[in-house]
């Protein structure tokens, strides 16, 4: 898209039952510098501010009435995009897929109640060694986690898989100080 403004209307997906922010990354993905994303949700999505704060994403939210909110996304600088297809990125400055170790170790946590996929993921990337990959089948997206991953230095690619039901993460460990805390 050439416009100023790139508009993302998740209600639908959230209305039936679906979780959207894969495709709120892929729209994140696309907006260049002097552009904004304006993202209409059912709820205020706290969540995503902090994920897209870390992307260099800045935001302004206000209620639109009926419990629908408007968000604003705007970046705050020139945000390295990757080519179309490639893989979503973490904010660790991740490389492509293709240069990730096979996983070391899998989780299904798919049966699982919250917060345990998240616990239970945290604790098997600490077995892990530095650059080491984790992948890990979740029943939803790990809105929680992600900033989680971010904030120890983990890189991290994750989506839907065909079906719709399954989220496959991957998970790399960091190899900085941020890793250790």
């Amino acid at each position: 898209m050439t416009d100023a403004q790139h508009e993302l209307d998740v209600r639908p997906i959230l209305r039936a039952g679906g979780e959207p922010f894969t495709v709120i990354m892929d729209a994140v993905r696309k907006v260049g510098p002097g552009q904004v994303l304006r993202l209409l949700a059912t709820f205020e999505p706290i969540p995503l501010y902090g994920v897209l704060a870390k992307k260099g994403f800045t935001y302004a939210a206000r209620e639109i009435g009926g419990g629908d909110w408007e968000v604003v996304f705007t970046p705050t600088a020139a945000v390295a995009r990757p080519q179309d297809g490639a893989p979503a990125p973490s904010s660790t400055g991740s490389v492509a897929q293709s240069a990730w170790p096979e996983p070391s170790g899998h989780l299904d946590n798919r049966e699982l109640d919250p917060p345990e996929p998240l616990v239970r993921t945290l604790a098997a990337i600490e077995r892990l060694q530095p650059g080491e990959v984790l992948s890990a089948l979740l029943c939803r997206e790990p809105v929680f986690l992600l900033p989680k991953l971010d904030e120890r230095g983990h890189e991290w690619r994750g989506g839907f898989e065909a079906d719709g039901k399954t989220y496959r993460l991957l998970v790399r460990k960091g190899t900085g100080r941020e890793a250790a805390a």
